[in-house]
């Protein structure tokens, strides 16, 4: 059998940045009509590699070659112009434009009458109804984007991509909010793109989905190439051991705690919209993590945010260490020792342009303020050094933006911030969304550290082995309500996803 051209080949790139050799003379050749993994822990240099293939960056030194001929790429509109297209990680929506105004962006059809030229608005209708059913995505075009679910957002992007009739297509963690049957469908699309000989990168941190999607694998470890194997080769193992340097015999830290009392209670919870969550009761021990299941729409983001008073109930009760108390704002929550860890930590985290130390502080600011409104910085400085140490940050300084470090990092600064509070009761909602496995086990064992102390945690998860690895109990819903709470060690895949599709009456 004829092996397929090489498509793209990137030679030599290396990219530095103040402090940090991002790459580090990586080679990367890619085959039309094939999926090409590129897997490594967050800071391997795999998004930099790839948004010097797009544009957003200039590498220092090297070149790039497609179908054979040299390319120069110094924006976003050259690569596109050369047929590369990329779905980004970080989703940047127009929230207040309609679905298909945010795929059309930059090349909506005209019509002219006379000299002058309007949007041919019928013809972008047509042209995304046409792509929606190539896509098979059940997606209204003239839906305006802002609301939308970040699932729906990402298939949004994805259509994107798609409509540019690209020779290669870049996919930086396309499936990290998208349900089972999204990614089912995802991955149909990739297939009908190899057909057409599109190449595809694939970056993703779901071994499961690299095995089954990929052709061929690149690691890479700290801004370097590892190497390259055929997919079919690779076990989980294997690959993890080749990111990381050794081997991950255990997935998640040992814990032998044993809950105590309970220290938050909550009796027939109810959000007042009629799709959210109703009749939603709990309780959560010292010392214990409490996981929470279900699949999308569960409600599960809902609840929580609730229980931070970030959302209204118009029922149930709620009790702190057996004391009934009303929270209607985060302040409320904060004075009641709870801390909230949100699930898209680059739109409800962190603040992108400020420092570490800014970030990290923001959550205690008021106990720095002296009795004339200046700032102790000296204490905060001194407490940002301390907690970043303690959860082993990697950055060139407190002062470094958050913004370029790793997911794995900047997620630590977020439980880092929430820490300075001292909280009891921490609810964490996908925690290790985005983030490599080596960086997904430092975050379980600062979990552990924090049961250990007698810190107690809600945590939703929707990946199932840190579902089923992390929690002690398990609650799981479906639809707005609790279809059953089973016990971490006794549970199994099965048992949760019975009880995920369980609709109550």
């Amino acid at each position: 059998m004829t092996e397929p051209p090489i498509l793209l080949e990137m030679n030599n790139i290396s990219k530095e940045f103040p402090g940090v050799k991002a790459l580090n003379d990586v080679t990367l050749r890619i085959s039309a009509g094939k999926v090409h993994a590129l897997v490594g822990e967050n800071g391997a240099g795999k998004s930099t590699l790839m948004k010097c293939l797009f544009g957003i960056y200039k590498p220092d030194s090297g070149e790039i070659f497609l179908n054979g001929e040299k390319v120069d790429i110094n924006s976003s509109k050259d690569a596109l112009n050369n047929g590369i297209s990329m779905i980004h990680q970080e989703l940047h929506p127009v929230p207040h434009r309609n679905v298909m105004d945010n795929i059309w962006l930059g090349r909506f059809p005209v019509k002219s009458f006379g000299l002058f030229k309007f949007i041919d608005e019928t013809k972008m209708l047509q042209d995304t109804q046409a792509l929606f059913k190539e896509l098979e995505m059940d997606i209204k075009p003239t839906a305006t984007v802002g609301g939308m679910s970040v699932s729906k957002i990402q298939s949004i992007e994805i259509a994107k991509a798609v409509s540019f009739s690209s020779k290669v297509i870049v996919m930086d963690e396309p499936t990290s909010s998208l349900t089972g049957n999204e990614v089912e469908q995802l991955f149909k699309i990739i297939c009908d793109l190899k057909k057409r000989g599109v190449a595809i990168i694939y970056i993703s941190h779901k071994m499961e989905e690299i095995l089954e999607i990929s052709d061929e694998v690149t690691v890479m470890r700290d801004g370097r190439k590892i190497g390259t194997w055929p997919a079919a080769e690779l076990t989980t193992d294997i690959i993890i051991s080749k990111m990381v340097g050794r081997d991950l015999t255990n997935r998640f830290p040992e814990r032998n705690c044993i809950p105590g009392e309970v220290v938050l209670k909550a009796v027939d919870l109810t959000s007042p919209r009629s799709k959210s969550f109703k009749n939603v009761s709990f309780e959560l021990r010292k010392g214990e993590v409490l996981g929470i299941g279900g699949l999308v729409g569960a409600q599960r983001t809902e609840l929580i945010e609730a229980l931070f008073g970030l959302r209204a109930l118009t029922a149930g009760e709620l009790y702190v260490k057996g004391k009934k108390v009303k929270i209607n704002s985060p302040s409320d929550a904060k004075k009641h020792k709870m801390a909230l860890l949100t699930e898209e930590r680059r739109v409800t985290g962190i603040f992108p342009v400020l420092s570490i130390l800014e970030n990290t502080a923001v959550a205690k600011q008021a106990n720095y303020e002296t009795r004339f409104f200046l700032l102790n910085d000296a204490l905060r400085k001194e407490e940002t050094v301390q907690s970043i140490q303690k959860l082993r940050v990697k950055t060139p300084s407190i002062k470094t933006a958050i913004k370029n470090l790793s997911g794995g990092n900047q997620q630590k600064v977020l439980l880092a911030r929430w820490l300075l509070t001292e909280p009891e009761i921490l609810l964490l909602d996908e925690p290790t969304r985005g983030i490599d496995v080596g960086a997904k086990f430092e975050i379980y064992t600062i979990i552990t550290e924090l049961v250990k102390q007698g810190k107690s945690i809600i945590m939703i998860t929707s990946e199932m082995p840190e579902l089923l690895g992390m929690s002690d109990r398990i609650m799981v819903m479906c639809e707005g309500q609790v279809t059953g709470v089973v016990e971490g060690k006794a549970a199994t895949e099965e048992e949760i996803m019975r009880l995920a599709t369980l609709r109550m009456v």
